[in-house]
């Protein structure tokens, strides 16, 4: 089986991961949040991953920059969301702290993905 570029990012892989934790999280969110934040979180959290392999794609570093930007953003969307889940207590402390402690991680792989992306543009 083909392996693709994006697969071996780490910034990709840890992605993935805080995807699935925010779908394991979001599944006992109250029932009125389904096409509230429930949706808006796992787009979120989808899209960071969904753009890091897109701009794996790209052929010009310019292109695959400005998708890790556009990952950083929803990373940074998705922390929003997830410091309002807290204060609205869908979660506890130590879910807040955990997520929050993955999406910093996330976030620094992709800025460093992205400075490296921008170091090579002529």
């Amino acid at each position: 089986m083909r392996v693709f570029s994006f697969e071996k990012l780490i910034a990709w892989q840890k992605g993935r991961e805080l995807a699935l934790l925010i779908y394991k999280t979001t599944k006992r969110f109250p029932k009125d949040e389904t096409f509230g934040l429930i949706s808006q979180m796992r787009r979120c959290s989808i899209s960071i991953a969904s753009n890091l392999a897109e701009g794996s794609g790209r052929n010009s570093f310019k292109d695959k920059a400005r998708f890790s930007e556009i990952a950083y953003g929803s990373s940074l969307e998705l922390l929003n969301q997830v410091i309002l889940c807290f204060d609205f207590e869908y979660i506890n402390e130590n879910e807040y702290n955990l997520i929050r402690e993955k999406i910093t991680e996330v976030n620094m792989l992709i800025d460093g993905l992205y400075k490296s992306q921008l170091a090579n543009i002529k």
